[in-house]
């Protein structure tokens, strides 16, 4: 947001700093210690890990001086560090959540049960959250945010992750006064529905990603889970289940997004979607009726119309979720949230044949993999959300692979925390 920088600076000046809160130390949390760690006006002053030593390592990569950095998981040994200005790595992720000096707390752990439970103990300590965990948002987020809201705190997802990306040019857009017509995002690798940590080891390690990560990209999951997000902010629905996938370039975007009826590949407007062949980036089809409108865009080279994209070449994932932290502090205001409510969801589909009697991995994993329909769409046929997902869900009967799975057709060997928010979002939000 413009003026971020300058607020940040003044802070500075007045001797303050905004103190980050961090769970999960993996690629994204690393990256994001250093971005802040150069930043003006903030600092990650606790970082949680299950395996503490990544929170350290977050910090030593960071540039931040050995002695400088106090392990603990008591409170009080935590606060004191913090006000010597030092910073402390732990194992407790509720002892980020509870320090009373954090202003903000980021989930970065990729893992629903886990992010629902970070984001819920975050609002109940009153503090602003933010979410680099799309995948806990579509599953759980209309939830979070109500509780937020009535505690009088920001639950938000993250500028620089793609619906984060999306929502900058759809803000843009709307409040100029365009029409937006689908937002979207590219997809980066071919759709491979049976991409598994086996399969896409080697180019996980040539990344240094988690394989997990990187099949949840190439089976279409984060992509489901990414546009869920948008939809259940804006409104907007897949013009199909699964969306379409469409292929082609920038400059095809305008064409491709027109009705079948005029020409183009899609069947409704205010659409989510994604396309082969313009990724990192993210875009926004956009139209306006007001004849000097369409003559400035022509002037302006972008195109003959009556559809025009606004596209960005770019997100930076962790390294713009600072924008965010302060989005929340200074202006008390969201990135992006579930403001529509449950519009969407991705649900679980089987990426093998399963056996009755068999457990569920998880996201990125072997036996499941996400699509996105439309909410009321998942409800009538009660299909289960992929973000319950995990191994303590085994199926009570043989699924063919390319299926959905119903909550019916699964049982659970332990109730996890999402669950117990999904039913109360379920009971509660209609």
């Amino acid at each position: 947001m413009l003026g971020i920088n300058r607020k940040l600076q003044e802070l500075e000046q007045q001797g303050k700093v905004i103190n980050v809160g961090l769970v999960g130390a993996g690629q994204m949390g690393r990256g994001m210690v250093a971005q802040i760690e150069g930043m003006k006006g903030m600092r990650v002053v606790i970082t949680a890990d299950i395996q503490v030593e990544n929170a350290v390592n977050a910090y030593k990569k960071a540039g931040v001086a050995a002695d400088q950095i106090v392990e603990t998981t008591n409170l009080e040994e935590a606060e004191s560090a913090v006000s010597l200005g030092k910073v402390v790595s732990t194992s407790s992720s509720s002892l980020v959540t509870a320090l009373p000096s954090v202003d903000v707390v980021v989930d970065a752990t990729g893992v629903p049960d886990i992010g629902s439970r970070i984001a819920w103990d975050t609002i109940m300590n009153k503090k602003h959250i933010v979410m680099l965990n799309v995948e806990a948002d579509v599953t759980v987020g209309p939830l979070l945010k109500q509780l937020a809201d009535s505690s009088g705190v920001v639950y938000t997802g993250s500028a620089g992750d793609e619906p984060g990306a999306v929502m900058e040019l759809n803000d843009l857009a709307d409040a100029s006064g365009f029409e937006v017509i689908a937002l979207g995002k590219g997809k980066n690798n071919p759709l491979n529905l049976e991409a598994n940590p086996d399969s896409v080891a080697q180019v996980a390690a040539e990344k240094g990603a988690s394989p997990k990560m990187i099949a949840s990209f190439q089976d279409g999951s984060k992509t489901m889970v990414e546009m869920t997000a948008v939809a259940n902010a804006t409104g907007f629905l897949p013009d199909k289940p699964g969306m379409n996938g469409l292929t082609g370039e920038v400059k095809d975007l305008p064409a491709m997004f027109r009705s079948i009826a005029d020409g183009g590949q899609v069947q409704n407007k205010q659409i989510v979607e994604f396309v082969n062949g313009v990724a990192p980036g993210v875009f926004a089809i956009i139209a306006s009726d007001q004849e000097e409108v369409n003559h400035e865009m022509k002037y302006l080279s972008m195109g003959d119309g009556p559809y025009y994209v606004l596209y960005r070449p770019y997100h930076l994932t962790s390294l713009e979720t600072p924008i965010s932290v302060a989005r929340a502090y200074f202006y008390g205001e969201a990135t992006i949230a579930p403001w529509k409510g449950l519009v969407a969801e991705t649900v679980t589909v089987a990426k093998r044949d399963l056996e009755a009697g068999e457990h569920l991995d998880s996201i990125g994993g072997f036996t499941v993999y996400g699509s996105i329909l439309e909410a009321e769409d998942a409800k009538e046929k009660e299909l289960l959300p992929l973000g319950l997902v995990d191994r303590n869900v085994r199926v009570n009967r043989a699924i063919k692979k390319g299926e959905y799975i119903s909550y019916s057709d699964v049982t659970q060997t332990k109730e996890s925390f999402i669950w117990q928010l999904r039913k109360l979002q379920d009971d509660t939000l209609q």
